[in-house]
């Protein structure tokens, strides 16, 4: 699969975008006429730029306002494309966008706009040229791309043909079945774009919220599925107009549309190589100058020290299947915070593998005698996952020497595991969790806190032994200087809760305050059975119901950026409680 993006798609002048695109492996671009314009190299130092780095250039766009219209006003149309003609001659590249009118159309008739497009086609012949007419979805008069086709059909032109763009077919609700009925070779380009389901009007959705593909809600296995079997073989290029890639890193924003195409590719079954499921979360390692405030706090919940690590300053600290890993290595200046976390699968190397494909950094660990070699990779923020398999992960808790203590027996393991992203961050997490760690994406929500809404993405396996729970931090809370308004926690299984709790606090536990109010309204929003209420409040421990059961839960203080919840599901419930999250989130911003 050829692969392209459009500069529009990144932040940063035209040569920032080439060099982000070319680094991430793109083998094409389309250039965006406003970046050329607005930069200071010629079109031939552009042109050289793209030979040195590897780049073709398969598309110039946009050409606008070309047919429709009256006579008078096509000679303009003409004299403008000769001067683009010329400058796609200095830039090296053959085709151009031609997208339908949306401006200057005045005549609503096929015959005319193709007689239009196939004068302009044998002007842009002349110069060696091609044309992709593209229907807008806010065209003028053509907006839906089977017109489009007609109109290319009927100018009979062999340097005219079509560019499919999957918004402006899906976003109208358009069937792209009706692809597969243009023969391949009329397809000149193909352009890409996911999007949420959004109810607004589609020149606003089109210019602020497209997505990579996987990211939204549109079907494009399917819109491409129909392209390639229409027999396109050009190269599949993204045009994803988001107010926030614009913003961003274009580096990052460029590695991470790559892997979205590679996300597609293996949907497409072009190159399927299947994703090893992981089975559960096998640790979490909290990393910190100094680990012991965290220690205590986990002495008190009720795990034990398991001992030190045999060749760096480590300590494990383990209850039932919970592993969590206190390291002070390399963390000189570093207040407590979420450093990794370690699944385990059936084959490590290949999940390792299937990451590193998806554009994972490979975390390279330094191993010495005693040590279990656990490949592991990096998120894009530098969170380092450690894959374990059945053998690896019953040996490297084995290099932790000189525990002591008997933990909690309530403590059955890790439940899941909360990340906070920045906003400009979140879709390129979710994508890179679900796809690298062959996670499914369940439903988002936003919940009122302090400093903003937080919006929550939960990740987990098929059968829920890894959850992962990725948080948008609220724009006040980034701009903040303290950071605890934003942590990251750590959930920790519990059988018998308010049990745990009990002994839990004997040892000095302290655990975030709940308002006498939340229990007022717990006790009108839910039939409790008698005294069930009162051992709630005196508990401190927050309550969730649904048909498939309960949810009790609590949360320690925050030491760093870091705390951790207590958690007892009942029968079959398998939410969060999120619709405490708002008095969680409010009495820890009065803690702090």
């Amino acid at each position: 699969m050829q692969t392209s993006i459009a500069t529009v798609c990144l932040s940063g002048t035209l040569v920032d975008k080439l060099h982000a695109i070319a680094d991430a492996g793109f083998d094409a671009v389309e250039v965006f006429e406003p970046d050329l314009i607005a930069a200071p190299q010629t079109p031939e130092e552009v042109r050289a730029l793209c030979d040195r780095l590897g780049l073709r250039i398969a598309l110039y766009q946009p050409f606008r306002d070309a047919e429709g219209v009256t006579e008078p006003e096509f000679a303009q149309v003409l004299r403008r494309a000769e001067a683009k003609f010329e400058l796609m001659d200095r830039l090296g590249v053959d085709t151009v966008l031609v997208c339908s009118n949306v401006a200057t159309a005045s005549i609503d008739d096929d015959a005319v706009s193709a007689a239009q497009l196939a004068r302009l086609a044998d002007l842009a012949a002349a110069r060696g040229k091609r044309l992709a007419f593209e229907a807008l979805a806010w065209g003028r008069f053509i907006d839906d791309y089977r017109r489009a086709w007609r109109i290319v059909e009927r100018a009979d032109h062999p340097a005219l043909g079509v560019c499919l763009d999957s918004f402006h077919i899906l976003s109208r609700g358009h069937d792209p079945a009706d692809i597969e009925r243009i023969p391949g070779e009329k397809i000149f380009f193909v352009q890409l774009a996911d999007a949420p389901l959004l109810s607004m009007d589609v020149l606003s959705w089109s210019r602020h919220h497209r997505l990579f593909p996987g990211e939204g809600g549109f079907d494009l296995p399917a819109f491409v599925g129909h392209t390639l079997r229409a027999g396109y073989t050009g190269p599949l290029s993204l045009e994803v107009f988001n107010d926030v890639f614009r913003q961003t890193d274009p580096a990052r924003t460029a590695r991470h549309a790559l892997r979205s195409l590679t996300v597609l590719e293996d949907a497409l079954g072009t190159d399927a190589r299947p994703v090893p499921a992981p089975h559960e979360l096998d640790q979490v390692e909290i990393k910190a100058q100094d680990t012991d405030a965290v220690a205590a706090v986990l002495e008190r919940i009720g795990f034990a020290p398991s001992g030190r690590h045999v060749t760096k300053p480590a300590w494990l600290y383990a209850a039932g299947d919970a592993r969590i890993v206190l390291n002070e290595h390399n963390a000189t200046g570093t207040a407590p915070h979420v450093a990794g976390f370690g699944i385990r699968v059936d084959r490590p190397e290949d999940a390792a593998a299937r990451a590193e494909r998806l554009g994972a950094q490979r975390a390279h660990r330094r191993l010495l005698a005693g040590e279990t070699d656990l490949p592991a990779v990096l998120a894009p923020d530098g969170t380092e996952i450690l894959i374990s398999g059945p053998q690896s992960g019953a040996a490297w808790p084995g290099e932790f020497a000189g525990g002591h203590g008997t933990p909690d027996p309530s403590i059955r393991g890790i439940d899941h595991v909360n990340l906070t992203e920045p906003a400009a961050d979140i879709e390129e997490a979710v994508l890179f969790y679900g796809t690298a760690l062959g996670l499914t994406r369940e439903s988002s929500a936003e919940l009122a806190g302090p400093a903003g809404l937080v919006r929550s993405q939960v990740l987990r396996s098929g059968d829920g032994g890894v959850r992962l729970a990725l948080n948008v931090v609220p724009p006040l809370a980034e701009r903040t200087s303290t950071t605890q308004r934003h942590a990251q926690h750590v959930a920790i299984a519990c059988d018998d809760l308010p049990g745990l709790i009990g002994r839990a606090r004997a040892r000095g536990l302290r655990t975030v305050p709940v308002s006498a109010n939340y229990y007022d309204d717990l006790g009108a929003r839910f039939d409790l059975p008698p005294g069930e209420l009162e051992r709630l409040r005196e508990a401190g421990l927050l309550y969730d119901r649904d048909a498939a059961g309960e949810y009790l839960h609590c949360y320690t203080e925050t030491i760093g950026t870091v705390f951790f919840e207590l958690v007892e599901r009942r029968d079959r419930y398998d939410g969060f409680g999120a619709a405490n999250t708002p008095v969680r989130l409010t009495a820890q911003h009065l803690s702090h």
